[in-house]
């Protein structure tokens, strides 16, 4: 059995060693049915996938809001508590830069990150793996962290209820922010949060986290997803988001068709990035483009495969990519000079925006080295090509099509640049101009 030491990030002001942990009563406002009893939040239900929606309708006013209305509520609630003083440091005060070169990775100096963790024993050849309430996860967190409830609606309209309970017996998806943010508006998606669920992919909850691409309307606002082994940390079934004003480098990769579902779904494979990885869009709805990934998803737990998911271009791209890295380091396999850098190649990190925890590393920063780091954690042609053939057969799809892409991925257009040094990007998002129709019920 391979472990390793694994100093997971503080997601949450009441995360500590359980091992501290002395029942004495709660008193924390928490989750959990010590407290859960009259606990209200605001609740966010969205429209249907398939409806688009130009206005927002305000106490029967119809309005064309100049950002997204589920975008303003994420960024107004987040800004509530940064005001409050829930965030464990600014992260508007770490220095960002576009490393120079071809594919413009992404540098953040973000030294508090790493501060006050609480050591654990984390099994990297695990990908699943039973949830245990003894340890911390997201009924532990306060009340004051939550954001809203998110649901996926079945009305043409999104809608907006301020001031709703807490529902125990059918358990809430939540919003939450995430105390030791890498970016502004740095949120968690936690599904169906009272029903314990560990980390791992369903459809239901996939589709989900496609439902708040989708509504949120910017593609500077992304979702990310670790598996365990892929350097999630805890094993509470949650997804990240955040806001970023510019294309990541996984983005901007070029691809290769290989196949095109029945459904519909179209599913390439990176070329020229460091890491191995495939990329599936379109489909007959999104629906299909969401069953057609969590069905891949699901192969990949169900045959121990670590792996990390980035949503992007509002729920239309998404990008599977397996990885070997824990695994690799467990086994004494990873160049002392990456590992001297202590970052793990999580989904952000994958995706070109590399957080580091150095100063020394920081300033010294390349685009080689950014992809050194990547490299460690892709799989060999070989294995990816196995793992794939699998994916395909898993999926019901086992014709592939060798037709090269002639175009690179979609870019978005930030609509302004980021300087070369440490200008940020996240003073507020750049947004699409682009609006969902939603109704605020008292």
């Amino acid at each position: 059995m391979l472990k390793i030491k694994r100093v997971p990030t503080v997601v949450s002001n009441y995360q500590k060693d359980e091992a501290a942990d002395v029942s004495v009563g709660c008193g924390r406002n928490c989750l959990g049915a010590c407290c859960l009893k009259g606990a209200r939040l605001p609740l966010y239900s969205c429209k249907k996938l398939e409806t688009t929606g130009e206005k927002v309708v305000v106490n029967g006013e119809a309005r064309e809001p100049p950002v997204a209305f589920l975008e303003s509520l994420v960024l107004g609630e987040w800004e509530d508590r940064f005001q409050r003083g829930l965030f464990r440091y600014d992260v508007t005060a770490c220095e960002t830069k576009v490393i120079p070169g071809k594919y413009g990775f992404v540098a953040q100096l973000n030294e508090g990150r790493h501060l006050k963790k609480r050591p654990t024993e984390f099994l990297v050849d695990k990908v699943l793996q039973s949830f245990d309430g003894n340890k911390f996860n997201f009924t532990k967190v306060g009340q004051e962290e939550l954001l809203f409830q998110f649901e996926a609606g079945e009305d043409s309209e999104a809608q907006f209820f301020p001031c709703m309970p807490l529902d125990a017996e059918d358990s809430p998806s939540v919003v939450a922010i995430n105390v030791s943010p890498i970016e502004y508006g740095h949120v968690l998606l936690i599904p169906r949060v009272l029903d314990c669920l560990p980390q791992r992919i369903d459809h239901k909850s996939f589709l989900l986290a496609l439902h708040m691409a989708s509504e949120a309307a910017n593609p500077y606002f992304r979702l990310g997803y670790n598996s365990l082994g892929a350097f999630a940390t805890i094993n509470h079934l949650h997804f990240q988001a955040y806001y970023l004003a510019m294309p990541f480098p996984l983005e901007k990769a070029s691809s290769k068709k290989m196949i095109t579902t029945d459904n519909g779904v179209k599913i390439s494979e990176l070329l020229n990035y460091p890491m191995k990885g495939l990329l599936f869009e379109g489909g007959k709805s999104m629906q299909d483009l969401s069953d057609t990934v969590s069905d891949a998803c699901v192969y990949l737990q169900d045959n121990n495969i670590p792996f990390n998911i980035l949503i992007s271009d509002c729920g239309r791209q998404i990008f599977l990519m397996p990885q070997c890295y824990a695994e690799k380091q467990a086994l004494g396999e990873v160049s002392p000079e990456v590992l001297e850098t202590q970052v793990n190649p999580a989904v952000w990190e994958i995706s070109g925006h590399m957080v580091l925890k150095r100063k020394e590393d920081y300033e010294g920063a390349t685009e080689d080295k950014a992809w050194r780091l990547l490299a460690e954690a892709s799989m060999s042609e070989e294995r990816f090509k196995e793992v794939n053939a699998l994916i395909f057969e898993a999926i019901g799809c086992t014709n592939q099509e060798e037709e090269l892409e002639g175009t690179k991925l979609h870019q978005q257009n930030t609509g302004g640049s980021v300087n070369q040094k440490s200008n940020r990007t996240h003073g507020g998002p750049v947004t699409n101009g682009a609006a969902s129709e939603c109704i605020v019920l008292q």
